[in-house]
């Protein structure tokens, strides 16, 4: 190795890390990487690891799925500072509990002008991805962002 390979940068102290899966499966290698170095560079630096449940996919999110990772993680000794079942100043911990945080955030944006509604349904979506040559599954287009008021009312 040379000089340069073999020096490492100066870590900050109090470093904020996260580990935030999202409970669809059983705890899998990956998964544990993840939460393992986190916990580490927190410990390291004198840090916080904070524990975040990412609960937003309502077809695949089990509370099966959930324990399992809390009992892994304690299996492990892996603990957190901030989070599930700790709490902290930036709660709720599970984002499926966070709908109104993320509504008023959502009512902010649209007021300054920084995001906009859409009206468009997932096949209309498509459909208009389709005519222009693009792959169906291209995602969303923008097609409503420039809607006069007129247009919008004539949706809600």
């Amino acid at each position: 190795m040379t000089e340069v390979e073999n020096t490492k940068p100066e870590l900050p102290e109090n470093v904020r890390v996260r580990f935030c899966p999202s409970p669809t499966g059983i705890p899998h290698v990956g998964m544990v990487r993840t939460a393992l170095f986190n916990w580490a560079e927190a410990r390291h630096t004198k840090g916080t690891f904070v524990f975040r449940i990412e609960d937003t996919d309502a077809q695949r999110d089990s509370e099966e799925s959930y324990n399992q990772i809390i009992e892994a993680l304690n299996w492990l000794g892996i603990d957190w500072d901030e989070g599930i079942n700790v709490g902290g100043p930036d709660g709720p911990y599970r984002q499926s509990e966070r709908g109104d945080i993320y509504k008023d955030v959502a009512a902010k944006l649209l007021e300054a002008g920084y995001a906009y509604e859409s009206f468009s349904t997932p096949e209309e979506i498509e459909a208009r991805n389709v005519a222009a040559g693009r792959p169906k599954a291209f995602g969303y287009d923008g097609y409503d962002r420039n809607l006069t008021e007129e247009q919008k009312a004539a949706f809600r």
